[in-house]
């Protein structure tokens, strides 16, 4: 089992950047890759980055490219998605996922493609 929490959500005004990390435990998840995602009140939660264990590969959402990089800590237990240039739009609560991947170059988009979920960490942009 992968026990996955984050943290470093919180109330940023717009144009602020925030760091968010996710820690995971239970077993090593170096060969696993990971994920964001994120739910705004009313929505469907959405893709927002993800990246391969090799850390090789990374894919964000359109609406994030530019602003937000994911990367992992060289042990391979953390992850980061740094967030700048955030808007009131990016306001949600972020989740971070984990899935095992049997390539290096592996990356995933979708919910269902992961096992793996924390529980979630607030973020609020304010105009």
């Amino acid at each position: 089992q992968v026990q996955l929490v984050e943290s470093g959500g919180g109330l940023v005004q717009a144009g602020g950047s925030l760091r968010l990390s996710c820690a995971a435990s239970g077993r090593t998840v170096i060969t696993y890759t990971m994920g964001w995602f994120r739910q705004a009140p009313g929505k469907e939660r959405e893709f927002v980055a993800a990246l391969s264990w090799s850390g090789g590969s990374t894919y964000y959402a359109d609406s994030v490219k530019g602003r937000f990089t994911i990367s992992r800590d060289n042990a391979g237990n953390t992850v980061y998605l740094q967030m700048n240039s955030l808007k009131p739009e990016d306001t949600a609560v972020y989740y971070c996922a984990a899935q095992r991947a049997y390539s290096g170059s592996y990356y995933y988009t979708r919910i269902l493609q992961y096992d793996y979920w924390g529980q979630g960490t607030q973020v609020t942009v304010s105009s």
